[in-house]
């Protein structure tokens, strides 16, 4: 049986590069799936990482939450160890390209687009989980944040972490469209819900909305 779909994490560390700064990061891995199948959320630092929490399943998806080097670096290395294609937001093409640069004939792009409210299942029968795309521009154009109300989580990438709204300041950043997609597309969702983010420890809607004053 493949069993419950369920939330697996690990770390892995490298460096966050824009604007001509270099930093040192440990981002989170987030994989969602049963025992048979799952999905990637984020591809950083290192393929080798990813596996071993993705273990001997089947990859039916690498779902980026924004371009930024640190998050999508690995996606297309990944994409070859599993098969599997890559889902990204059309509007982070000029932060992707950073990294991956331009190619006529598409084969450094991504597989397909993300938009507010596309939906991924994974899982099976009456235990699959779907996981819904949120469009929350601000970090980044076309960050996306995905919603698992049957797990009782959402994952945020960089939009939304323990403490508040993620960094802006930076090429392609926002502080006040961040915090409007905040409250528009996260601070709807039940306070209990648990935020799994890019970076550092979960939270819970309540509580962030609580530092907003939402």
């Amino acid at each position: 049986m493949a069993g419950a779909v369920r939330v697996d994490h690990g770390t892995a560390a490298g460096t966050f590069s824009l604007d001509g700064e270099t930093f040192e990061v440990e981002n989170n891995i987030w994989v969602v799936g049963d025992d048979d199948e799952c999905v990637v959320i984020d591809a950083p630092h290192d393929v080798e990482a990813i596996l071993g929490v993705v273990g001997a399943r089947r990859v039916k998806a690498i779902l980026l939450t924004h371009a930024h080097d640190d998050h999508c670096r690995m996606a297309p290395a990944l994409r070859e160890r599993v098969t599997a294609p890559i889902m990204l937001h059309p509007d982070e093409r000029p932060l992707w390209e950073l990294t991956h640069g331009d190619a006529e004939t598409g084969e450094h792009l991504w597989d397909l687009d993300l938009a507010d409210g596309v939906t991924v299942t994974v899982g099976s029968g009456d235990d699959a989980v779907t996981l819904t795309a949120l469009h929350t521009p601000g970090h980044a154009p076309g960050a996306v944040c995905f919603s698992a109300p049957a797990l009782g989580c959402v994952f945020t990438g960089d939009t939304l972490f323990h403490g508040g709204p993620g960094a802006t300041g930076r090429s392609f950043s926002d502080r006040p469209t961040l915090e409007a997609s905040i409250r528009a597309k996260l601070f709807g969702l039940p306070a209990d819900t648990v935020v799994h983010t890019g970076h550092g420890e979960d939270t819970t809607i309540g509580a962030e909305a609580e530092l907003l004053g939402a």
